[in-house]
C-alpha cells in the first residue's frame, strides 16, 4: 500500500507529462492543416482574381462579341476617304491660276469662294473622323499587344500633328478667300497665303507627318496582328511615296501643270492617293470584320493572312 501511494505521484506527473505532449501533438497538427487550409484558400483566392481579372479585361477588350467597335472605327476611316475623294471636283472649279501671278489667283479665288469655303468645311469633317479613327486605332493596338501601346501612342500623336498643321493651311487659304470677297483683294498678300499653304497642305511638312502616320500603321499590323499583313504592305508602300515626294519642294520653281516641284500634280498623286487606298482597305476589313468567339487579339486578323 505504502508502496502504490508513493509511486501515485509519480505516475500523475508522467500522465500528465503523456497528457500534455499529446495535446501538444494535436495543437501542432491542427496548427499545421490550418496552415495548409489557408495556403490552399490563398490559392484559389488567387486563382479566383487572376481568372475574374482576365473575364473583365476580356470583356473590356476590342475582340470578344463587340464586333461594333471594329465596325464603328471602320466606318470613320471610310468617312476620312468619302470626305478627302470629295473634294478633289471642287480644285478643278475655275481652272487653275499661275503661280506667281497674285493678282490672277485673286480674281480665282474670287470666283471660286464657295467651292474654297466648301473644302475647307469638308476638312473640319475629315479632320473629325480622322482624329476618332486614330484614337480607336491606337486603342486596337494597345490591347492587342501591351508591348506595342508606344506605336499606338506614335498613332495618335501623329494623327494630332497632321490635323494641327494642316488647320493652319486651312486657316491660310480661307483668309485669302475672305480678302477676295470684295474683289479689291491685295494680290501680295493673297499670294503670300496661298504660297504659305503648299507646303503645309500638299507639301513636305504634311507628307512626312503623313508617311508617319501610315509607316507607324503598317509596323503596328506586323507587330500586333490586328489587321492582315498585307494591309500593313500597302501602309509601308504609302509612307515610302510620300518620303519620296518630300524633295519636291528642290525641283525649282511653283508650276501646277508639272510633274515634280513644290506645285506639281505628281506628289499631289502619289503622296494622296496611297495613304486614302490605304484607308479605304483598312476601314473596309474592320467593318466587314466578325467578333471572335475566342476574344485573342488578332485572331481574325490571323485567319484573314492564312
Amino acid at each position: 500500500m505504502r508502496q502504490f501511494a508513493a509511486g501515485l505521484p509519480e505516475a500523475l506527473c508522467s500522465g500528465g507529462r503523456s497528457a500534455l505532449a499529446i495535446r501538444w501533438q494535436l495543437s501542432k497538427h491542427e496548427m499545421v492543416e490550418e496552415s495548409a487550409a489557408l495556403a490552399v484558400g490563398g490559392k484559389a483566392m488567387a486563382t479566383m482574381t487572376v481568372q475574374t481579372s482576365e473575364k473583365i479585361h476580356s470583356a473590356d477588350g476590342p475582340n470578344t462579341a463587340k464586333g461594333s467597335f471594329w465596325r464603328w472605327t471602320g466606318v470613320f476611316g471610310l468617312a476620312v476617304v468619302a470626305l478627302s475623294w470629295a473634294q478633289f471636283p471642287l480644285y478643278s472649279m475655275g481652272g487653275t491660276p499661275p503661280a506667281y501671278n497674285g493678282a490672277a489667283y485673286a480674281q480665282h479665288l474670287y470666283n471660286s469662294q464657295t467651292a474654297v469655303f466648301t473644302r475647307i468645311l469638308l476638312d473640319l469633317g475629315l479632320y473629325v473622323a480622322f482624329m476618332i479613327f486614330a484614337a480607336r486605332l491606337a486603342y486596337l493596338v494597345r490591347e492587342a499587344r501591351r508591348e506595342s501601346s508606344w506605336l499606338g501612342t506614335l498613332l495618335f500623336g501623329a494623327a494630332a500633328v497632321w490635323i494641327g498643321v494642316t488647320l493652319v493651311a486651312n486657316g491660310l487659304e480661307g483668309g485669302a478667300a475672305l480678302d477676295t470677297l470684295k474683289g479689291n483683294a491685295d494680290a501680295s498678300a493673297v499670294r503670300a497665303l496661298i504660297d504659305g499653304t503648299l507646303p503645309i497642305y500638299n507639301g513636305p511638312i504634311a507628307f512626312v507627318i503623313t508617311a508617319l502616320f501610315v509607316g507607324a500603321a503598317g509596323y503596328a499590323t506586323f507587330s500586333t496582328g490586328i489587321l492582315p499583313r498585307w494591309t500593313g504592305w500597302i501602309a509601308y508602300l504609302a509612307a515610302a511615296l510620300c518620303v519620296i515626294s518630300v524633295p519636291a519642294i528642290y525641283a525649282g520653281p511653283l508650276d501646277y501643270g508639272g510633274f515634280y516641284n513644290a506645285g506639281g500634280w505628281g506628289p499631289a498623286i502619289i503622296a494622296n492617293f496611297p495613304p486614302l487606298i490605304w484607308f479605304l482597305v483598312v476601314g473596309i476589313v474592320m467593318v466587314r470584320r466578325k467578333a471572335t468567339a475566342s476574344g485573342a487579339p488578332g485572331a481574325e486578323a490571323s485567319r484573314l493572312t492564312q
